[in-house]
């Protein structure tokens, strides 16, 4: 397999020996948290800084994901990789690949992903930690930028899986606020219209306890391109609200 390297990445990772497989593989790091076990295997993530840029180079081996199309399996890396590169050939914005490849080493299977660490952004769970010290004004930029997002994400034919407040990284901008996606492993084609939607944003309202109705509305209405007082607002307030509902009575 050849392995992927971002055009604008390549000089970097050249100027330190890093633009190959091997180098990274065995380049000295320390892990950012315990590695994952399980799937006859491991999976771990490292920080690196290059240059005063950081990146998050993870490996695994033998961590593996098996499905119809894949029986004996493939590196569940290989499944991020490929809905980066969608997301990215979609203009769905979110975190970008500088790296990936995968090798057979003596019969286990390697893979390697590296990614550009998202400084200077934080995660929609760290700003409603932050929510009543926000100004008005942030707040407001924020829920349009979530609903904004959500809308290019559906309206590219994708569904996250996991639109969850932990996976929404914002930046504030001189007009407002920037927001994309992480983990992208279990993205899929949105296929059944509203009720994919629907199944799409109602875990990240559940998540998202110190949003009040006029909140959700805004996001809504960004969502929908539509006024936060429109009828369209109206039937998918309900809309989410029955589901949420059901899902809480579960």
């Amino acid at each position: 397999m050849t392995d992927f390297i971002a055009p604008e990445d390549r000089p970097l990772l050249e100027r330190h020996n890093l633009a190959n497989f091997d180098a990274l593989w065995h380049l000295q790091l320390d892990a950012v948290d315990e590695p994952n076990t399980g799937r006859g295997g491991w999976s771990s993530v490292f920080r690196l800084e290059l240059e005063g840029r950081g990146f998050y180079l993870k490996r695994q081996s033998n961590y593996l994901t098996r499905t119809l199309a894949k029986p004996f399996g493939e590196p569940t890396f290989a499944r991020e990789f490929r809905n980066i590169s969608r997301y990215r050939k979609l203009g769905i914005p979110a975190l970008q690949a500088v790296f990936y490849g995968q090798r057979q080493v003596q019969g286990d299977t390697h893979a390697m992903l590296m990614t550009r660490a998202l400084d200077g952004w934080a995660d929609l769970d760290t700003l409603l930690q932050q929510w009543p010290s926000l100004s008005t004004q942030n707040r407001h930029a924020i829920l349009v930028a979530c609903g904004e997002l959500g809308r290019i994400l559906h309206s590219a034919g994708q569904v996250h899986g996991c639109f969850y407040p932990k996976h929404i990284f914002l930046r504030a901008t001189a007009s407002g606020y920037q927001a994309q996606l992480i983990d992208l492993e279990k993205t899929r084609p949105l296929l059944f219209g509203q009720r994919d939607r629907a199944k799409d944003l109602e875990p990240l309202l559940r998540r998202a306890p110190r949003w009040q109705t006029a909140d959700i509305r805004v996001l809504l209405g960004a969502y929908l391109a539509q006024p936060d007082t429109s009828p369209q607002v109206d039937t998918w307030l309900q809309r989410l609200s029955r589901r949420r509902s059901h899902k809480e009575t579960r």
